[in-house]
């Protein structure tokens, strides 16, 4: 009669990694037939003693992805004392980082679990961003953590987006005189939202290079003295009805203004 072939992957995280790891391996040894069965967030001696009695009793092997020192010394430790087979999947390489690098690890278990959420959340941030860019969807204002709102070209979209790469869901909604602005921007707690002003000289300047790079006549009226003015008159009063706090954009950099942003988000809410 055929042994069973059993792999206990153990791991003081998911585990994930190690259960990985010995599949790859197993299907050079005709993957199907061996038994991997995975034990997540082992975090105490008990565990592992749960696992080493297990194993002596099937004659198996333990995979483990363990970075908890003390953890790793008495699983190490017991296997020996059992006879039993328990290879560390991550030690030589952490090993070979902390020679090479001379940097110390961690030792925390889960980290990569928290990279991924982290990068996860950028991409969804992200995702918002484009969504709700310009007030297409007025639905986003109540959905996101920043609301931006400001007369064309005051950065809002490029604010938007460096602000999602910080993981903030951002929606942004342009002022515009004969364009009503949603309702939902009246509803959402003032701390919220941040009204973009900029000097009238600084966006005529701006204007009239984006006419330029649209082949356009620098004289349009997108570009006029007179609607910059009524347009930033416009804005200042909705931004005043919405109680929001106001920055400056004018002379600023993207990287700037995001960083005022989020000091002015702070104060506002602590």
């Amino acid at each position: 009669m055929n042994r069973k072939e059993i792999v206990y992957v153990v791991s003081d995280s998911v585990g994930e990694t190690a259960e990985f790891v010995v599949k790859a391996v197993a299907t050079q040894f005709n993957g199907s037939r061996i038994d991997i069965r995975r034990n997540s967030y082992v975090d105490d001696i008990e565990d592992i003693e749960d696992i080493i009695n297990l194993a002596s009793k099937d004659h198996s092997i333990i995979a483990y992805t363990i970075v908890v020192p003390a953890l790793k010394e008495h699983l190490d430790k017991r296997a020996k004392e059992e006879g039993i087979i328990a290879v560390d999947l991550l030690n030589p390489l952490m090993n070979a980082f902390q020679t090479q690098f001379n940097k110390e690890p961690h030792h925390s278990p889960g980290l990569m679990r928290m990279l991924d959420e982290e990068y996860f959340r950028k991409i969804e941030a992200i995702e918002f961003a484009v969504k709700y860019d310009d007030g297409r969807d007025p639905r986003g204002i109540t959905k996101a953590d920043i609301v931006l709102i400001g007369v064309s070209r005051t950065s809002k979209t490029p604010l938007s987006m460096y602000l999602a790469h910080k993981r903030f869901k951002v929606a942004n909604v342009p002022l515009v005189p004969e364009v009503p602005p949603p309702d939902e921007l009246f509803e959402i707690p003032r701390k919220n939202c941040i009204g973009l002003i900029i000097s009238p000289d600084k966006l005529n300047e701006i204007r009239k290079e984006r006419l330029k790079a649209l082949g356009l006549a620098s004289q349009a009226n997108y570009a006029s003295f007179e609607r910059i003015l009524d347009e930033l008159d416009y804005a200042e009063k909705i931004m005043k009805r919405v109680g929001c706090p106001i920055i400056n954009v004018s002379n600023k950099a993207v990287e700037e203004t995001a960083g005022l942003i989020l000091e002015v988000l702070k104060k506002e809410r602590s």
